[in-house]
């Protein structure tokens, strides 16, 4: 295969994963590491990608997340075997933290064969779709309510999230960094996710394979904080690492596709 052609799959594997691992791209091209190498370097010298120990990732805006429509439609197989996995671990009776997010929606649908849950949302859209359960105890967060995508944010909402301690907090995030770091575009999202963390017995990181790798501008934490990680496919050699050193649990969750 021409070099040419190469890069060619190498962008339109990175543009659909977001993130991809220099030893899978050395099996589907059939290439020596070397060459892989060779091809990342000369990609990212071109603009075109992130480099990363391991592999590479999309060049991406870390100051502006994609919309919330736009959000809701990617990865929404990958998102549904995490939600369900993550279900599967809930137990009927247990309180919970749920953030904002498509990704918390998508966990919320997963929930409602569950019974007498107690949740505490900071999201419009996840407390309308558990409000129609009977035996749920939905409590919403105040603060202003931002309204591209239903999220309610602000000091209230810290405050008000800081007086529970709660079995699991679920949060998702915008990116995750190769070093471990836990990502997101907007600092008062930030800090409501700190809190959630903060005021949890078990934390759950819901992360699609198209979170590794991503920039975004404000550092939320580190994955060390976390408890357990569910995401649908192997995560980069560098985050696997952080997670065997601080024996953060690690739930793979593939589509019936990747599977």
């Amino acid at each position: 295969m021409k070099q040419t052609q190469r890069h060619q799959q190498i962008l339109q594997v990175i543009k659909t994963q977001g993130f991809v691992a220099t030893e899978e791209l050395v099996e589907s091209l059939n290439v020596s590491p070397q060459t892989i190498r060779r091809d990342l370097n000369v990609l990212a010298e071109q603009k075109l990608i992130h480099r990363h120990h391991g592999g590479a990732s999309l060049l991406s805006s870390s100051v502006v997340n994609d919309s919330y429509s736009s959000r809701k439609i990617k990865q929404h197989l990958e998102k549904e075997s995490i939600a369900q996995k993550i279900a599967e671990q809930i137990p009927n009776g247990a309180s919970l933290f749920l953030d904002i997010g498509t990704t918390a929606e998508t966990i919320a649908r997963a929930l409602l064969e569950h019974r007498d849950l107690r949740i505490i949302t900071n999201n419009i859209h996840v407390a309308s779709l558990l409000m129609v359960k009977d035996d749920f105890n939905v409590i919403m967060a105040g603060g202003a309510l931002r309204n591209k995508d239903g999220g309610i944010v602000g000091e209230a909402t810290i405050d008000f999230i800081k007086q529970f301690r709660l079995d699991y907090g679920i949060v998702t995030v915008s990116g995750i960094d190769l070093d471990g770091s836990l990502l997101d575009f907007d600092y008062h999202e930030v800090r409501v996710t700190q809190a959630i963390i903060a005021s949890s017995r078990n934390v759950i990181l819901a992360a699609d394979h198209s979170k590794f790798g991503r920039n975004a501008m404000i550092n939320i934490g580190n994955i060390a904080q976390i408890d357990h990680l569910y995401t649908d496919r192997p995560v980069p050699q560098d985050i696997s690492e952080i997670l065997k050193q601080q024996d953060v649990q690690l739930t793979l969750c593939p589509t019936q596709l990747s599977s």
